[in-house]
């Protein structure tokens, strides 16, 4: 199967314990993705949010690291922990 590149907006929210994030939402495009992102930081509740890509083979499951599209708000600086 040839690669896909999946584009996402994800929020992030306040929590007890910090910050963690929210439910990614799947987007048709990067713009959208990013317009989706901004909407979701100024939401009550949600410190900030990230537009992302992913790119791999959904059959294989092997996927490159996420590419950064944009960032609003606060975002944690280590996403790899998450």
């Amino acid at each position: 199967m040839s690669e896909v590149t999946y584009y996402v907006a994800l929020p992030f929210v306040a929590t007890e314990d910090g910050i963690a994030p929210g439910e990614p939402v799947e987007c048709f495009n990067p713009n959208s993705a990013v317009t989706r992102a901004e909407a979701f930081s100024h939401k009550p509740g949600c410190v900030g949010a990230l537009a992302f890509s992913r790119t791999g083979d959904p059959a294989t499951g092997d996927f490159r690291d996420a590419q950064i599209i944009r960032k609003f708000g606060y975002i944690p600086d280590d996403l790899s922990a998450l």
